[in-house]
């Protein structure tokens, strides 16, 4: 069947669509425990950068879970396939230019870097949201890890299921010690220096 594709090849390339924003696309990707803090960093930077005038967009694991990868468990081999379907939807926002920035739990360490492969590895910068468990825990707003414990969730990363932390991801941020707004000016200064043409 693949020898059946052929893509087609349009005129519009990546330079010009990231021309017209004037900035450079890139890929935020925040990888942490879940309550670890991922999305309220990733909301609060996007904020940020539209602020800047630039074109973002987030796609974060629940809200993805809800439509494109509804159809996904939690089994390893459909976490697998929910991060390489994130990867190619965020691909394709690169081509169109925009800052993505994609907070999911991505416990496994081969589908970190194939995020990097299908996405370019120039492309993607990877923020560790390194929270410790007792800390999520405590915060545990959606109360999962209670009911992980109790056994009603089964292949809960931290709990019944691993976490591969980043051996060197390009950035850490330590939500024990560093405020959202600390964190916030920390990613801006890097990505700026990143997509500013």
């Amino acid at each position: 069947m693949q020898e059946n594709i052929i893509p087609h090849n349009f005129n519009t390339t990546p330079e010009q669509r990231s021309g017209l924003k004037n900035h450079k696309p890139l890929l935020l990707w925040f990888t942490g425990l879940s309550g670890s803090g991922k999305s309220t960093i990733a909301n609060a930077v996007e904020m940020a950068l539209v602020k800047e005038g630039v074109h973002t967009y987030t796609l974060d694991g629940d809200n993805v879970r809800k439509g494109l990868n509804s159809n996904l468990s939690f089994s390893p081999e459909d976490r697998s396939e929910n991060i390489r379907r994130i990867a190619e939807v965020s691909s394709l926002m690169l081509d169109a230019g925009l800052v993505v920035l994609a907070a999911f739990v991505s416990p496994y360490a081969r589908d970190r870097e194939q995020v990097k492969q299908i996405a370019g590895y120039s492309n993607v910068m990877e923020i560790f949201v390194n929270t410790p468990i007792d800390e999520c825990e405590r915060r545990d707003v959606k109360g999962l890890y209670a009911k992980a414990r109790a056994g009603e969730i089964q292949n809960f990363t931290g709990v019944n299921a691993p976490y591969e932390a980043p051996v060197a991801p390009d950035l850490q941020i330590d939500t024990v010690n560093t405020s959202v707004e600390e964190a916030v000016a920390i990613i801006i200064a890097l990505v700026n220096k990143k997509i500013k043409q």
